[in-house]
Order: structure tokens, then sequence, then C-alpha cells
């Protein structure tokens, strides 16, 4: 019975969410001085990273609900986004209010180059190891 509780512990859950884009997220050159996930402990400045194009994942970043604010312990988490078929992993730098906003570069990747067509899908996000994103 424990062993069983374990292993559903260690299972993350997958959600359905609002994935759209912001074309703020597609500037390169981009400080991240300037969004959530900045410096403070948890901050990706402190470990190195200066723009948006620093980050490994790079254009697959963006802001997400479960990013509370400034230096939230889930900085630079890792996602999978899958929506029909198509998934890419996605590291989350800043506050979203509701779902996931990533550049329109990673939401047309995932859909088939529709990111304006659609601006707003829902898709089966789950959280990931980091190192899939590169960090």
């Amino acid at each position: 019975m424990k062993f069983i509780a374990a292993v559903l512990a260690l299972v993350a859950a997958v959600v359905a969410t609002e994935v759209r884009y912001d074309p703020v997220y597609n500037n390169a050159g981009q400080s991240l001085a300037t969004v959530a996930c900045s410096d403070g402990s948890n901050g990706l400045l402190t470990k190195g990273f200066t723009t948006f194009s620093s980050l490994p994942s790079y254009p697959n970043i963006g802001s997400s609900q479960y990013i509370g604010g400034w230096n939230d312990a889930d900085c630079g988490s890792c996602w999978n986004i899958t929506y029909q078929g198509k998934s890419t992993f996605f590291t989350a730098i800043d506050v979203a209010k509701t779902g996931i906003v990533t550049s329109q570069t990673s939401l047309d990747k995932i859909t088939g180059g529709h990111a304006v067509e659609y601006g707003v899908i829902t898709a089966s996000v789950q959280r990931v190891a980091s190192k899939l994103c590169g960090l």
C-alpha cells in the first residue's frame, strides 16, 4: 500500500490548460530583468541567464499560472505542452493570470503554424524535470 501511494505521489498530473501567445516572448534580446523570475534566490539572472535567448529552451518560454510572483519557487520550472499529438518543452519565467502564455514561435510549433489563427488553444500540460528544458 505504501509503495502504491509513493508511486502515485510521483506521477505528475496532466492538466487541460489554455495556451496563448504574446509576441514579447519572441524578443530574443529581452532582458530577464523584466520578468517575475529575474533575481532573488529562485531567479534566472542569479543562475547566469541574462536574456530570453540565453535560456536553453528559447523560444519555448513564457508566463504560467503556476508562477505566483517575483522569486517564486517554480521559476524556471519545465512543462510539457501537448496539442493534437505535437509536444514542446516550455520554461516558465513569468506570471500569467490563467493558463500559459508563450512565444508565437512556440505556439506555431505545436499548432502547425496556426498560432495567430487559433489565438488560444486547450492543451495537455504536465510538469516535467527541469533538465528537459536544459536547466
